[in-house]
């Protein structure tokens, strides 16, 4: 296929965007709807494996059914000049790995947007029920206003129709960011799409994959038994939590890791959102008292170390509550104590006192009357 050529009168090919082992993406327009669009054209030898044609139009079909802002759209899919096609928007901007290699790694500020969006697309699809099973930088569109988008949902499940003996390291897959299940050659599921999210962010903060080898074997043997680098020991100011979340994400069992994008991207999320961590402020220094030797010598007495006597808090004790029923007993008894105090001496001259004045009334009443004589 050449540029200039007309699918089926309807999709005119512009220019190459880019060519692979599976495929040539071209840049196009759609005359019927007058817009641009990006069309992957892909090989003849694939084109014409009968069970690939029947496997790619159920994924390219179950692709076209997503929509997300993260995913490329699926408009079409196609069979012309004996050559399977997918018609797909168009991304005017650049694939992550090229961005990769143009910056030689992104910062943790850049690169987490970028990664949210991917978790996002990708859960989307993990919700959906497709596991994408090829993801890597290359499949992720990056606009000029920072959007990402991934791409090339479906592929990758279509040419596991192939034959073993027909497929090729470099379009079988990619073996630097193969999950050790998919190396093993187990049914992937949406912990692989994990594994291989956690290898893209490996390269992206560090600017090289976990894992390299010359061969697509030795890659898989490494993603299956061998531990990565510590990625602190590329980039030691990468912060601590980000280090654990990539290795979570590269746990060899898929139960260690999150088991959807979505959890990876919520906890990349919070993550992104969470204010770097404040040192605690160090407590006021006393100050230095110095005290004269015979001072400190009598204080400490004389050599001995004296525990340190702190003078207790003053403690307030309420004044005690008298109950009414002891108030009772108090006054009877004071009433006794005043009776046993009597003069009883005094009372009886008095009583005495008392006697004889009365008993000078009659006599005195008795001269009254001699010497006033009552008048008859």
């Amino acid at each position: 296929m050449t540029e200039g050529a007309l699918l089926n009168d309807r999709y005119q090919l512009l220019e190459k965007l880019g060519s692979g082992g599976m495929a040539d993406v071209y840049r196009s327009r759609d005359l019927m709807l007058d817009r641009y669009v990006a069309i992957k054209v892909l090989r003849k030898d694939f084109s014409a494996n009968p069970e690939f044609q029947n496997q790619f139009r159920l994924e390219a079909r179950a692709a076209a059914n997503l929509s997300h802002p993260n995913i490329v759209t699926v408009h079409d899919f196609g069979f012309a000049d004996n050559l399977l096609y997918i018609v797909m928007e168009y991304i005017p901007g650049k694939d992550l790995k090229q961005l990769i290699r143009e910056l030689g790694r992104f910062s943790v500020q850049d690169g987490i947007p970028l990664l949210t969006q991917a978790c996002a697309g990708i859960g989307y699809a993990h919700r959906a029920g497709l596991v994408h099973c090829d993801v890597k930088p290359h499949n992720m569109l990056v606009s000029k206003d920072g959007r990402l988008k991934v791409t090339d949902f479906g592929i990758a499940r279509a040419l596991a129709s192939i034959a073993t003996s027909e497929r090729i390291d470099v379009v079988w897959g990619s073996p630097l960011y193969f999950s050790p299940e998919q190396a093993s050659g187990e049914p992937p599921s949406p912990a692989s799409d994990v594994y291989s999210l956690g290898v893209v962010m490996y390269e992206l903060f560090s600017g090289t994959p976990p894992f390299t080898a010359s061969t697509a074997d030795e890659l898989a043997r490494l993603h299956i038994s061998a531990r990565a680098i510590p990625i602190r020991e590329y980039i030691p100011d990468i912060p601590a939590a980000l280090e654990e979340i990539i290795t979570k994400v590269l746990s060899k069992e898929p139960a260690a890791r999150y088991r959807t994008a979505d959890q990876l991207g919520r906890v990349l999320l919070k993550f992104g959102t969470q204010p770097d961590p404040q040192p605690e402020p160090e407590p006021p220094s006393q100050p230095v008292i110095t005290l004269k030797p015979e001072v400190a010598e009598r204080l400490a007495g004389k050599g001995r170390q004296q525990p340190v006597q702190q003078e207790p808090a003053p403690q307030y004790y309420p004044p005690p509550q008298t109950p009414q029923a002891a108030l009772e007993p108090a006054a009877a008894t004071d009433e006794l104590d005043a009776v046993e105090e009597i003069d009883w001496v005094s009372v009886g001259l008095g009583l005495l006192a008392v006697l004889a004045v009365g008993g000078l009334i009659p006599f005195w009443l008795m001269v009254y009357l001699t010497y006033n004589p009552p008048i008859r």
